[in-house]
């Protein structure tokens, strides 16, 4: 048996205590990811439930407790039942969580008991590992990125280097007075654990145990999120400067936030390792108007830039209302008919592929005929199918592209004069023509319908027409048409980034001022144009000696520069 094996006695289950690190998903250990995926029973804490649930499987039985805010650590745990497909069920269980964890463990059920940062340093886990072994329950402990260590990273505020000073972790919400004194003679690096309308009186505190009030701080919320800030100033400064960056008073000021106490802190040194917040997109919600199955990829690359994606498709796609032309097509592929297939859309690529799924038919039905792509992401998608292709555009990722590389029909070299195009049913005429230039014919068969998706929540229209997105990319003139239809024209202070010239044509159409324009027509150079500005914009902001703010921030109707870069 492997280290990494989950046990599973039938007779007393097994439970794993986990750490699910301090916010950030990406910071979930392989080891976490394992036994999630192993678990028949989740209790998590609500604020990490969404980190943790991604890796379940489905049907997985959740326990989560939630918070009572005048009481920390503690709360009411529910439990949810997710069978994957219909609406969560809560039934409120009055019982303590180490009661909960056991009680889930019988019947050899396998019970992952995920908590923030790191199980070591949460005192609650502890209690529960001592009556899981009271109750001779088998457990393990998978560790996490603790809280302390994982949001100073993250804020670029580095706890020791080659001195070798000592770190010393204190909560502000239990520490004693002998734990003040102790450090507060101290000259090392202190993190501490506190709330955001504590952290004046926590300053105060170490000020009183003797550090001086030129010491620096920096305080971090949300660490390790898209939704961090920090603020750097002095033990004897940072209630004035929370006071004038209007953090304080809130309404939220009782959430945890770490602070790190020391030099290492010091605004110099955190303007140039403040990688995260530094992002070309931190903290931007980006509007992703495509299917959901586009719409992940892009995602991915929006969030490597710092960015919070929102997915809203605005087209849905259908069979053809006549089916009998795909099958007359596809039974010509295997007959022999066509000499080429060309797929101009990742949609074409599943279309034919669930044509042939229907037939029994797989990959090996293209034996001898020579297969095109029109870019990257549909060459993707017929290698996920087994099929690499024969020709993708050189040079521009497009129709036109596509006709610029493909050979012409010669008579002598090709047995068969017919390319098999299937495509949309709203698809322009460019390919088409240009390969009947070429002396091919070309079967052009509608293999999926294109319509309008229903409209988003009303709390996404608002916020579409409300100024709440910062940016909002358009991957062709449909998207565009779709999403002024089922949602409404985007604010101007919205950053609006088009793929090309004809998308951004039909943008200008409907009003809208194109911020960005993608170099060539590909979505993810897209997503890098829009990073550029974003990195562009932050620059100008510093070198003007103004705040960092997001789009969404700026005040309603400023005007904004146009880039086409």
């Amino acid at each position: 048996m492997s280290p990494t094996t989950l046990p599973a006695p039938p007779e007393h289950g097994h439970v794993t205590f986990l750490g699910a690190g301090p916010g950030d998903p990406g910071l979930l250990t392989l080891r976490a990811v394992e036994a999630l995926a192993n678990a028949d029973v989740l209790v998590a804490e609500h604020e990490v439930l969404d980190v943790v649930r991604r890796h379940a499987r489905q049907g997985v039985a959740e326990v989560h407790t939630e918070a009572d805010p005048s009481v920390p650590g503690t709360g009411t745990p529910q439990l949810t039942v997710v069978d994957g497909a219909s609406t969560p069920a809560s039934v409120p269980a009055m019982r303590d969580a180490a009661h909960l964890v056991m009680e889930a463990a019988r019947g050899g059920r396998r019970v992952v008991r995920a908590v923030s940062g790191d199980p070591g340093l949460d005192a609650y886990a502890a209690e529960e590992m001592l009556a899981c072994a009271s109750a001779g329950v088998p457990f393990e402990v998978v560790p996490g990125i603790a809280t302390a260590v994982g949001v100073p990273a993250y804020a670029g505020v580095p706890l020791r280097d080659a001195e070798g000073a000592d770190v010393r972790f204190v909560d502000a919400r239990t520490a004693s007075d002998r734990c003040w004194t102790e450090v507060g003679a101290s000259d090392g690096t202190v993190v501490v654990s506190t709330t955001l309308d504590s952290v004046a009186a926590t300053a105060g505190e170490l000020v009183s145990a003797g550090r001086k009030p030129d010491t620096p701080m920096t305080v971090t919320v949300a660490g390790t999120t898209t939704r961090q800030r920090s603020w750097t100033a002095t033990l004897g400064t940072i209630a004035q400067t929370l006071k004038q960056a209007k953090v304080l008073p809130s309404p939220e000021g009782g959430r945890l936030v770490i602070a790190v106490v020391g030099e290492r802190s010091a605004p110099a040194q955190r303007d140039r390792l403040a990688w995260f917040e530094s992002k070309p997109l931190f903290g931007w919600k980006v509007l992703v108007p495509r299917t959901k199955e586009q719409a992940a990829s892009l995602s991915d690359q929006l969030r490597s830039y710092g960015a919070v994606p929102h997915e809203v498709p605005t087209i849905a796609v259908e069979p053809p209302r006549t089916p009998q032309q795909m099958e007359r097509a596809v039974k010509g592929l295997v007959t022999g008919r066509y000499e080429w297939i060309a797929f101009t859309s990742v949609n074409a690529v599943k279309a034919v592929r669930e044509k042939f799924e229907e037939y029994g038919l797989d990959a090996r039905a293209f034996a001898g005929i020579k297969v095109a792509a029109v870019g990257d992401q549909t060459a993707q998608a017929l290698i996920d199918f087994g099929v690499r292709p024969d020709l993708v555009p050189s040079g521009e990722q497009s129709a036109r592209g596509l006709v610029e590389d493909w050979p012409p029909y010669d008579p002598v070299f090709d047995p068969i004069d017919r390319v098999f195009l299937p495509r949309a049913d709203i698809a322009t005429e460019t390919l088409v023509a240009g390969l009947i230039e070429l002396g091919w014919e070309v079967d052009d068969v509608t293999a999926y319908r294109t319509v309008r998706a229903s409209p988003p929540p009303a709390e996404t229209r608002e916020a579409i027409k409300g100024g709440g997105f910062d940016a909002v990319l358009f991957t062709s003139s449909s998207t565009v048409r779709n999403l002024v239809g089922i949602a409404g024209k985007p604010h101007n202070v919205t950053v609006i980034a088009c793929i090309g010239p004809a998308t951004a044509k039909t943008a200008e159409e409907h009003g809208l001022r194109v911020d960005v324009m993608a170099p060539e027509p590909s979505v993810h150079k897209l997503a890098e144009a829009l990073a550029d500005f974003g990195a562009r914009r932050r620059l100008a902001a510093i070198e003007a000696g103004d705040p960092v703010t997001r789009p969404s921030e700026r005040r309603p109707g400023a005007r904004r520069r146009r880039s086409t870069t």
